[in-house]
């Protein structure tokens, strides 16, 4: 089960060598339908990537900090770094291709 963040630990959150934090809303449709896929690849890719969550609804001024304008958006830590941003719905396998690729780097 990925990580419910706030503005109180994201940092804390964040660190590890590699870590997909979830920006989403209880109102995004899109964002409903990514979460059984999401669900999944933190099955599949746990042990290497932590999953954190981050509801942008409460948590306003970190979405804005990471740039974040449109949810869900998907931004990729590495050791409490942020290093890219994907936004809008991909598909479950779509998603497990570029976390594939992210786990090699």
């Amino acid at each position: 089960m990925a990580i419910e963040a706030s503005t109180q630990d994201f940092k804390a959150q964040v660190q590890g060598p590699l870590t997909v934090v979830d920006f989403w809303a209880p109102w995004c449709g899109p964002c409903k339908m990514m979460e059984p896929a999401m669900a999944k690849l933190e099955e599949r890719f746990g042990k290497e990537i932590k999953f954190v969550k981050l509801n942008v609804d409460g948590n306003q001024e970190i979405a804005q900090q990471y740039k974040v304008m449109s949810v869900p958006s998907l931004v990729l830590f590495r050791n409490g770094e942020a290093k890219e941003k994907v936004t809008g719905y991909y598909p479950e396998e779509k998603l497990a291709h570029y976390f594939s690729r992210k786990v090699a780097e």
